[in-house]
């Protein structure tokens, strides 16, 4: 029988009203442990970011990969999720050619896959693999609102990272939506209506 070759996957990101939702796929090697993997939830910013090095360097293989704001409100953001996963399993393999003989998710849906994948409840903080997938999700989509900060300065993506916020709605209402809002969450949905009466 084949060695198990288990490849952890969570997302990042169901949860905003801006930016696209990102998820990583990580086998880790059983020789080069890495300590203090968690749920990334749990993590500060800089340890997570010192984390993401570290999985990048020693895992035998990761990948990421997102589902953008237009897609989410063309699909949902449950399919958006599950989309995210498979393409971070895709770009794993594109990039170090190693296929998992088992995947774990996040969760207690699973994306479909030609290969075994279990969903697990709270995965994040009970498979290594996933964690590392947490990790990973969050910090690249960290980065991108950081991106997005840039690009629009006066919505204050970087303090609130696309969450629906007070200081997030404030700005929206203020200053109206933008290409990477998306369209079909509530407080976004409301203000297009708003505009059109």
């Amino acid at each position: 029988m084949s060695a198990l070759i288990l490849c952890g996957i969570d997302e990042a990101g169901r949860g905003p009203l801006a930016g696209a939702v990102y998820a990583a796929a990580v086998i880790l090697n059983p020789e080069r442990p890495i300590a203090g993997l968690a749920d990334s939830k749990k993590l500060s910013e800089t340890r997570r970011d010192v984390l993401t090095l570290e999985i990048k360097a020693h895992a035998l293989a990761w990948g990421i990969a997102s589902v953008s704001a237009q897609e989410i409100d063309d699909i949902n953001i449950l399919q958006a999720s599950m989309l995210a996963m498979q393409r971070a399993y895709q770009a794993m393999v594109e990039q170090f050619g190693i296929h998992a003989t088992l995947i774990q998710v996040d969760g207690n849906r699973r994306p479909k896959f030609a290969l075994p994948c279990e969903a697990i409840v709270k995965g994040d903080s009970k498979v290594a693999e996933i964690s590392a997938a947490s990790i990973l999700a969050k910090t690249a989509r960290d980065a991108s609102l950081l991106a997005l900060d840039a690009q629009y300065p006066q919505y204050g993506f970087a303090r609130h990272k696309g969450y629906p916020t007070a200081l997030h709605l404030e700005r929206l209402a203020q200053y109206g939506i933008t290409a990477e809002h998306r369209r079909s969450y509530g407080p976004v949905k409301k203000l297009l209506a708003g505009n059109k009466t």
